[in-house]
């Protein structure tokens, strides 16, 4: 059997599995478009489908339901602010300041450059299902640890490695809580004023957990 048989039959070009993922793709900015504007609860397969240019048939070959389509919106979009943010801190490296300010302007400017995706990851996932509210606690968790992977390690680091995941979780869950604020337009701030008052928080518990002048 050739590898082309193997992989499927071929069409423009494309195998099986890259016309799959095509489809995937389409329906993935589908639900970004409508979950974002219209809001997931008030959003259908159908509507979803009918968004993409695809038959539910297609849909279905990609997800269980319409719960499991929101984790894989949610999640190519926590993947794609984390890759940013990652980016920056590594280009910022080692200095600890510099890192935390590139890791804060990326997250940031990347989750506001869209108002769609700013809004599914920060509000339509949250009690969405406890599912989504585990997964969610997972993406805030990793960020958590992003950062403390930064910070640290800390002079005497057995005894202020607690200190240090609870420090990065409590900036973590600021952040993001000021982040859905803004998003629903309780604050006006430039995003530059958001990435600078995070930017004075994050810093201001580094030297304040590390001893740092």
């Amino acid at each position: 059997m050739t590898g082309t048989e193997t992989a499927g039959r071929r069409y423009r070009g494309r195998d099986a599995a890259q016309r799959q993922q095509e489809r995937r793709t389409r329906l993935v900015q589908a639900g970004l478009d409508l979950f974002g504007t219209v809001g997931y609860a008030s959003v259908s397969v159908k509507q979803v489908c009918s968004h993409a240019e695809l038959t539910e048939r297609y849909f279905y070959e990609s997800f269980r339901d319409r719960e499991d389509f929101l984790v894989g919106v949610y999640n190519d979009l926590v993947t794609t602010i984390r890759a940013e943010t990652d980016q920056a801190v590594a280009a910022a490296a080692p200095h600890v300041d510099a890192q935390l300010r590139a890791g804060l302007d990326a997250f940031i400017r990347t989750l506001t450059s869209d108002a769609r995706m700013a809004r599914v990851v920060l509000i339509e996932v949250v009690g969405a299902s406890p599912r989504l509210e585990v997964r969610r606690r997972e993406v805030l968790h990793e960020f958590a640890a992003l950062i403390a992977a930064v910070v640290g390690p800390l002079p005497d680091q057995e005894a202020s490695s607690s200190r240090l995941t609870m420090t990065a979780m409590s900036l973590v869950g600021g952040v993001n809580e000021l982040l859905v604020d803004w998003t629903l337009g309780h604050q006006n701030a430039t995003v530059e004023e958001l990435i600078d008052l995070s930017y004075t928080l994050f810093i201001a518990a580094y030297r304040a957990i590390s001893d740092q002048p």
